[in-house]
């Protein structure tokens, strides 16, 4: 063992590969493919404490091999993991074509987080790729899902981010780079489906047995574990898109391989945040005929949930029309749950207490307003909060004006004080979100080597609910612009 190898050990990692013991039709052994000449950009400090990892007296050489999978900890077992996914509604089989599991970490409370480098390299699941990716994408999924993280979204996390000093091939020459993804797993729909695809029983029945172990012990006494799985997943992904929707964040690429099993926010290719307020905002180049666009995104999850289902069909009941008429009747009380739960979401951002008959059609007046005279989504209820932060005289219209009388004596209702109202709008609505403008801007200094823009505005993001001082220019929509803006997935 080298010293180099000794250094990095120094860190705390505690590993327990659970996952790498399961069928081989599941994964493949792979270990990252090694890059020319490492350079650590960005590590994590807050997770590191919460995975209970200490980097602090590890060489910065030595960290820029280990997060860029030249080196690998004592205890690690790297795999590539095999899913199959529908692709804007087309099914193909899968895998990590440009990524590694280094392994699983068990921290000091017994909590287990999957440890991935993206970006690195290619494996058996690349098909045509280059198993690589650039520096843009990782940084942005960096921001963005720890920007999620701090709204208070559930999310796999960043640790680090590695320049490989290398360059990728995309329209043009881009620096190469590998992030490293934090997970409470990598288990996908996807998965599932790839596994229902082999048509190997056995294989299905070992995969859903795990993921009721790792994720989901709770129902492990069930009388119908199948069903209750569907349920309970079910449930936390409505859950999601509600914080998704409650932000204005939009995913992009809302694929059944980007549909994590245990609920959280996966894949930052083309996602963004929406500005002004339109239901069919689409940023994501490849959605061209807005699959899923903001207001898609409950639909979409419902259908991803369909899909599920038909995997573990069998797990449900012998009887197949007996397991596909509740599985069907489970999914069909999906958009019952969503609509309560959103409801709910919007009377928390308005402030409003208990419930009354006409609260639906309030809130549903405000974004009829809001979408028809272009106002900012979140700065709209920042507005409502008395938190403005420039003179907009779109809030001077008379429209605007009586409706805003109308939620006034709704806010009367249930006992309600502004100080309780208040607390509760502030409680969801954020002040500070990654806008698009800031997150392009920083990644086009980083790009040049300028850091310090990305820097300054993943400090800003921390406290996203708080009223920070001299933050005016984060939370202002992006100047117009004849252009409209777009994303690209990175791949």
């Amino acid at each position: 063992m080298t010293n180099s190898n000794i250094d990095i050990d120094k860190a705390g990692w505690s590993f327990d590969n659970t996952y790498a013991k399961l069928p081989n039709d599941l994964l493949v052994k792979q270990a990252p493919i090694p890059v020319k000449s490492p350079e650590i950009i960005i590590l994590n400090k807050n997770l590191s404490k919460d995975l209970n990892l200490d980097f602090t007296n590890i060489k910065k050489e030595n960290l820029s091999q280990l997060f860029s999978g030249n080196l690998l900890p004592r205890g690690s077992e790297a795999i590539a993991q095999a899913y199959a996914g529908h692709q804007f509604g087309h099914f193909t089989m899968l895998g990590d074509g440009r990524a590694v599991l280094m392994g699983e970490h068990v921290s000091k409370n017994g909590d287990r987080y999957d440890i991935q480098f993206k970006g690195s390299g290619k494996t058996p699941f690349s098909r045509s790729g280059d198993g690589r990716a650039a520096l843009g994408p990782m940084l942005r999924e960096y921001i963005i899902s720890e920007a999620m993280h701090e709204l208070g979204v559930s999310t796999t996390r960043s640790l680090a981010v590695v320049k490989t000093g290398e360059n990728v091939i995309r329209e043009t020459h881009l620096p190469g780079a590998v992030l490293t993804r934090i997970a409470a797993s990598h288990i996908r729909v996807g998965t599932f489906q790839y596994i229902a695809a082999t048509q190997k029983e056995e294989n299905l029945k070992i995969l859903f047995n795990y993921v009721i172990n790792r994720h989901y012990p709770n129902i492990k006494n069930s009388n119908n574990q199948a069903l209750d799985l569907l349920k309970t997943i079910m449930n936390v992904q409505i859950n999601l898109v509600i914080d998704w929707m409650r932000i204005g964040f939009i995913h992009g690429v809302m694929n059944t391989d980007n549909v994590s099993i245990c609920g959280e926010t996966i894949d930052y290719g083309p996602c963004a945040f929406m500005d002004t307020y339109n239901p069919e905002t689409v940023f994501s180049s490849i959605d061209q005929q807005g699959r899923y666009a903001f207001s898609n995104q409950p639909k979409i999850i419902k259908w991803n949930l369909a899909r599920f289902a038909e995997c573990i069909i069998t797990l449900i009941d012998d009887n197949k029309d007996k397991a596909i008429e509740v599985a069907t009747e489970a999914i069909n009380s999906f958009e019952k749950i969503y609509e309560e739960k959103w409801l709910n979401m919007m009377r928390d951002k308005l402030g409003l207490f208990g419930e009354d008959n006409n609260d639906q059609i309030l809130i549903m007046e405000l974004l009829t307003w809001m979408h028809k005279n272009k106002a900012d989504y979140t700065n709209t209820f920042c507005f409502l909060m008395n938190e403005q932060f420039s003179d907009n005289e779109i809030y001077n219209d008379k429209n605007f004006l009586i409706w805003k009388e109308k939620w006034k004596s709704r806010l009367k209702i249930n006992n309600n004080s502004q100080e309780k109202y208040t607390k509760l709008m502030h409680s969801v609505n954020p002040l500070i979100i990654p806008r698009n403008h800031k997150v392009e801007e920083a990644l086009t200094a980083a790009n040049r080597g300028d850091l310090e823009v990305m820097n300054k505005l993943l400090t800003v993001l921390k406290r996203p609910y708080e009223n920070q001082n001299k933050i005016i220019d984060f939370q202002s929509p992006a100047p117009s612009s004849d252009k409209a803006y777009q994303t690209f997935c990175g791949t």
